[in-house]
C-alpha cells in the first residue's frame, strides 16, 4: 500500500537546544542526567515546569522506570508522554511525535529529553540484555556486542561496494576536527589519517577510531508552536519534514541500506528542497559506514556511492560537505539514546546561529537522520528530520 500524503509542520517550532556536558564515566543516575537536561531546557526558555505539558523521554539506563516514572521524579503534571526505545533513531522521532501533539492540540509544549549515565562496566551489562534476539540468537553462537555486529555489516559493505578503510578513516578524520571546537567533545586530540590506520584492531576490519567511546550525558530540545517561541523570545527553527521507518527490508540476508529508501522520495516532497539545497548533514555515527549508508539512502548519491561522494569532499565545518558538526559520536562520545539527539540538538544551534563550536557559515538548511536498534546483522530503526532557519 503506498504512502499517503504527508500533513505539514506549519506553525511549529523547535527550540532551546540543550546539551548537559558529557563525562566518560558517572555515578550519578539517569535519572540525574534527565533531570539535568530538563532543568537547562527550562532555563533556556525562561519558563516554569508547569508550562511544559508534553514530554518524550529516551534513555537506555532509566531501568526500572519508564517515562511515566521520570514524569513522577520530575514533578510534571502532562497531556501528553511518550516513551522512545528507539535509540539512535530517537532524536527526529521524538522531533516528529512532539510536533504532531502540539500540532493537534494534545499539548502545548513538549519536551523531548534524552540521557544515560556510563558506570564502570555499566555498557557490557546493558549490550548483555539488550534484546531478545541477542539474547536467543547472537550471544549464544559466540557473537556479542555492537562491535561484532558491525565488523559484519561493515565487512560485507566494503565487498559489495568497494568501499575502504580510508574511506571511513576520512569521515572519522574530518569528525575529529569538528570536535575540535565543540566544547563538549571529549576527544580533543587532532587525529590523522594514518593515525586512524594504524590503530589496534577492534574486530576485523573495525579498528580503534571506528568505534565509539561509551559516556554519560543528556541532551534536549522543546517542540512549540511558532507564537509561543516569539512570545518567549527565543530562537526557534522550522520543520520541513519528518519521518521514522522500523524493520524495512526484512528480507535483505544483511542490511546494506536502511529504512530511509522507502521514505526518502516524500520527504524531499514534504520539505520542499532537495538534496542539493541541503547546508549541513548529521547523521547517527556510530560506526562510520552507517554515515555512508544514510548518505545513501537519504538521496545525497546513488547506492554504493558514498565512499566516492565523502572522499571528494571536505566534511568539516567549513568544508563543502559539513557533517556531523559537533564531531559526531565518533569525537564527542556515545551518552547513550542521548547519541541519537546529539545531531539534531546541534543542528538547531547551527540554524539559529548559536553554535557552542565552529559554525557552518551561512546555514540555513539541515537534515537529520537516526539508527537504532542494531540486532546482530541489521539495525531495526530509521528516522530523519529535515530543518531550516526561520529566515529561510
Amino acid at each position: 500500500m503506498p504512502d499517503s500524503p504527508r500533513q505539514s509542520y506549519d506553525g511549529i517550532a523547535a527550540v532551546a537546544p540543550v546539551t548537559v556536558p558529557y563525562e566518560r564515566f558517572s555515578n550519578r543516575s539517569a535519572h540525574w542526567w534527565l533531570l539535568k537536561t530538563l532543568r537547562g531546557l527550562m532555563e533556556s526558555a525562561q519558563i516554569e515546569p508547569g508550562k511544559i505539558d508534553g514530554l518524550a523521554v529516551s534513555s537506555f539506563s532509566m531501568h526500572p522506570d519508564t517515562a511515566v516514572g521520570f514524569a513522577q521524579h520530575a514533578g510534571l503534571e502532562l497531556r501528553w508522554l511518550e516513551h522512545i526505545p528507539a535509540g539512535g533513531a530517537s532524536g527526529p522521532i521524538a522531533l516528529k511525535r512532539a510536533a504532531r501533539a502540539v500540532q493537534s492540540g494534545d499539548a502545548s509544549i513538549v519536551a523531548c529529553i534524552a540521557g544515560d549515565t556510563n558506570h564502570i562496566q555499566s555498557f557490557q551489562r546493558m549490550t548483555a540484555g539488550f534484546s531478545r534476539f541477542s539474547l536467543d540468537a547472537a550471544y549464544p553462537y559466540g557473537a556479542g556486542g555492537p562491535n561484532a555486529y558491525f565488523a559484519l555489516l561493515t565487512a560485507n559493505y566494503m565487498r559489495q561496494f568497494g568501499a575502504t578503510r580510508k574511506d571511513f578513516g576520512h569521515i572519522a578524520v574530518c569528525q575529529r576536527q569538528n570536535a575540535l571546537s565543540y566544547p563538549f567533545a571529549l576527544m580533543k586530540t587532532p587525529l590523522t589519517l594514518e593515525q586512524y590506520l594504524d590503530a589496534r584492531a577492534i574486530a576485523d576490519p573495525l579498528a580503534l577510531f571506528d568505534c565509539v567511546m561509551p559516556c554519560s550525558g543528556g541532551e534536549g530540545f522543546l517542540v512549540m508552536r511558532d507564537e509561543t517561541a516569539s512570545e518567549l523570545g527565543i530562537g526557534s527553527v522550522r520543520i520541513l519534514a519528518a519521518f521514522e521507518r522500523h524493520n524495512a527490508f526484512a528480507d535483505d540476508p544483511i542490511q546494506f541500506r536502511g529504512g530511509w529508501v522507502r521514505d526518502r522520495e516524500l520527504f524531499w516532497h514534504q520539505a520542499g528542497v532537495s538534496p542539493e539545497d541541503i547546508d549541513l548533514l548529521q547523521t547517527y555515527d556510530d560506526y562510520p559506514v552507517i554515515s555512508l549508508m544514510q548518505m545513501e539512502d537519504l538521496g545525497f548519491c546513488s547506492k554504493g556511492e558514498a565512499a566516492d561522494f565523502a572522499r571528494c569532499r571536505d566534511l568539516t565545518n567549513s568544508g563543502q560537505f559539513p557533517h556531523n558538526t559537533t564531531g559526531g559520536q565518533l569525537s564527542t562520545g556515545q551518552a547513550g539514546a542521548a547519541g541519537g539527539y546529539l545531531g539534531l540538538v546541534d543542528a538547531i544551534r547551527q540554524l539559529t546561529r548559536s553554535a557552542l563550536g565552529k559554525p557552518v557559515p551561512d546555514a540555513r538548511r539541515a537534515v537529520v537522520s537516526g539508527f537504532g536498534i542494531v540486532n546482530f546483522d541489521r539495525g531495526v530503526c530509521s528516522s530523519a528530520a529535515a530543518l531550516s532557519s526561520q529566515d529561510s
